[in-house]
């Protein structure tokens, strides 16, 4: 079986690619490599996967693992490029898709909102197109809990209403899901999206509120608390969330509905207070506090009901806070010698 990950390069991405490999699948991978945030910690994730940089710094150019051989190769493309996708997946002949690559981030899409519609509805888009007409058979995105916007329901269900994002970045989202419907409807095609539940471990993304609290303990600057700390998060340790993708990316998809929605988080929500008392037992200091009002299209609460994704999977996540950011603290120590 052949898989392409899109947004090889990126955090979920890098632990996917890394997790298929070890299970044998042949891989590629796929990433544009923007700056969105610092390019550096995307050239060393792909270093861990046998990539160099001087090779996935080249535009289109098919790149073979040092490290799994021929089972891994990475092409650096834009997901929106119709001419390059289409080729690549003539070539490759790919049997599954796992679309990671969109432009992430709920505020940065307040000021950059045409980098997010040119990747993750056109690029998603072109990718659909790519599916349809090479018989892909199964394909899995990735969506967000942003789509719940002010949903006051709690835990989040996916049988509950999600026409109200209140930014752009959840608007895409829903964007995807909807798309991905239409072409499960027309064409046949098995789609699976994915709505994450705010992410965190080892070589995670520097715009994430564990790495920024985590840099800023570590050289004596406050961190900014926002809504004056009264938010919750259902925080999922991302090997919890790449064991359930791969499990649904990879498993029988004949007997169920071509169109499916789950959540993916760890069923529980975490008071950011306690999450940073966390990072505070990790780092054996204490944080300066600044404390802050909402944010511009963020929310006060997310909390995810996985009942059908451990039914019709088994998901289990089962990694605490506790050890899940001790695991973040030990990586961004070695990895910044700090």
């Amino acid at each position: 079986m052949k898989i392409l990950v899109t947004g090889a390069a990126g955090f979920i991405g890098y632990h996917l690619c890394e997790k298929l490999l070890k299970k044998g699948y042949e891989v590629v991978g796929l990433d544009n490599v923007n700056d969105y945030y610092d390019i550096n910690l995307k050239y060393a994730r792909l270093k861990q996967l046998g990539i160099s940089q001087s090779d996935a710094e080249i535009f289109h150019k098919k790149c073979s693992g040092t490290i799994y051989g021929d089972k891994f190769s990475f092409v650096r493309m834009n997901l929106e490029d119709r001419e390059a996708l289409p080729l690549l997946f003539k070539e490759e002949k790919i049997d599954r898709v796992c679309n990671l690559a969109a432009q992430a981030g709920v505020r940065y899409s307040i000021e950059n909102p045409e980098t997010y519609i040119d990747s993750n509805v056109v690029g998603y888009l072109n990718l659909l197109e790519c599916c349809r007409h090479n018989k892909v058979k199964h394909l899995v995105y990735a969506s967000s809990s942003s789509v719940y916007g002010l949903n006051e329901k709690i835990p989040f269900s996916t049988t509950d209403n999600v026409d109200h994002p209140i930014s752009l970045y959840a608007a895409t989202k829903k964007s995807n899901e909807l798309m991905a419907h239409t072409y499960s409807h027309l064409f046949n095609i098995p789609t699976t999206g994915l709505r994450f539940f705010t992410v965190y471990g080892p070589w995670g993304r520097p715009d994430m509120a564990l790495f920024l609290f985590t840099d800023a303990i570590a050289n004596g600057k406050p961190i900014k608390v926002f809504n004056h700390g009264k938010m919750e998060r259902d925080f999922t340790y991302v090997d919890d969330i790449v064991e359930g993708v791969v499990r649904t990316l990879t498993q029988s998809v004949e007997d169920r509905n071509l169109y499916k929605i789950y959540n993916i988080g760890n069923n529980n929500a975490v008071k950011l207070t306690d999450f940073i008392e966390a990072i505070e037992n990790s780092m054996g200091q204490k944080a300066e506090k600044e404390l802050m009002p909402m944010q511009p299209g963020d929310v006060e609460r997310t909390w995810a009901d996985v009942d059908d994704l451990i039914r019709d999977y088994d998901y289990q996540p089962n990694t605490s806070v506790a050890d899940g950011v001790q695991n973040f603290v030990d990586w961004y120590k070695e990895y910044y010698k700090k």
